[in-house]
């Protein structure tokens, strides 16, 4: 149906101009009912979405800022691939005390999330330890040299507590005011070992010299499964140590 099932969500509904920054999905700035909000059409199942949506949800019941679904008339939060959210106001993290605060918020999200199902088709970093593939990844479509690199790098998580993970914290993702730290943009959230989100500039998380080492070899190997080919993920798996 397309961007034709806007009309699930009223008649004072119309996109103002992409954004950008949306890989798989076209994703627009909106006014809904006379204030901003973003628009996301993509080719996500309604499982997947469903999953999504609740956390969202859930987190910002819970004190998190993060964008939250505007339901359509009849009270769905998703319709035909569209999720439509509220527009969250902020500007990235520029100084070391930015990125700390950004590293409490995902802290907070990880506490709140220890019992969190996976996301639907789905698996995190130690699953790819047996399985080839998972959602975007596809670890048949890697060099065997690669893939032994990322897995030696998964088996340093293996017996981790698991929760949500943003996924994606960079600072497009980021969205920061004087008082709260706000995450957009959950399309790369799943369940996963907390430490994937926690390589930060600065070492904001503060962690030490043997976690960081174990986080940073691990994000690498992940960034490099979930993105093969393009430069992004060779640059990626480039980081990560031979066996």
């Amino acid at each position: 149906m397309g961007w034709e099932a806007l009309k699930q969500w009223g008649d004072d509904v119309a996109r103002l101009e992409p954004l950008a920054g949306g890989v798989a999905n076209d994703v627009w700035l909106m006014r809904v009912n006379g204030h901003l909000a973003v628009g996301r059409l993509g080719a996500r199942s309604d499982a997947d979405l469903a999953w999504e949506t609740e956390l969202l949800k859930r987190l910002e019941r819970e004190g998190l800022t993060v964008p939250v679904p505007i339901p359509t008339t009849d009270g769905r939060l998703f319709a035909d691939g569209l999720v439509v959210m509220s527009y969250v106001e902020g500007k990235p993290p520029e100084t070391v005390a930015d990125w700390r605060h950004v590293a409490d918020t995902l802290r907070q999200l990880h506490r709140l999330t220890k019992e969190w199902p996976q996301r639907p088709g789905w698996r995190g970093s130690t699953d790819l330890l047996h399985a080839e593939t998972g959602t975007r990844v596809n670890l048949t479509a890697m060099p065997s040299e690669g893939v032994a690199r990322c897995r030696a790098a998964w088996a340093r998580l293996v017996g981790r507590e698991t929760c949500v993970v943003h996924g994606d914290p960079n600072p497009r993702n980021i969205r920061m005011t004087t008082d709260r730290v706000a995450l957009i943009d959950w399309d790369e959230a799943h369940v996963d070992v907390p430490d994937l989100d926690l390589v930060m500039p600065h070492n904001a998380a503060g962690l030490d010299d043997e976690a960081f080492d174990i986080a940073a070899q691990a994000w690498a190997a992940w960034e490099a499964a979930v993105c093969w080919d393009d430069e992004h993920s060779i640059k990626r798996l480039a980081e990560v140590r031979a066996v």
